[in-house]
């Protein structure tokens, strides 16, 4: 009896570990986070207007004021086969704001 709950102590630690790691990972899931009280879309209505422009698997994110529409973007790198696309969308307004191939001298 004694040993069944030591080991369902050492399961129960590392389920609560897990847990405050996956809630501590959560507060800045992706770069620009800080900025997500500014936008309109989450960063899940933007990946699926991103996904339906380029085709593919985002393999970055992240939500940043640059130049062009509203001044607020999300931008994702998504690759289809060997070519990496860089695509934005309008944090406020949900337009597509770019679709190009992921340069080598790419911010």
């Amino acid at each position: 009896m004694e040993y069944h709950m030591h080991k369902f102590s050492h399961i129960l630690a590392s389920a609560s570990m897990i847990a405050a790691l996956a809630a501590g990972s959560s507060a800045y899931a992706y770069s620009g986070q800080r900025y997500a009280h500014e936008a309109r879309l989450t960063m899940a209505q933007a990946r699926l207007v991103a996904l339906k422009a380029q085709p593919g698997k985002i393999i970055a994110g992240e939500l940043e004021h640059e130049a062009g529409g509203s001044g607020l973007r999300y931008s994702f790198d998504i690759r289809s086969g060997k070519i990496t696309h860089e695509v934005g969308v309008d944090a406020k307004t949900g337009k597509l704001l770019e679709n190009s191939l992921e340069g080598a001298h790419a911010d």
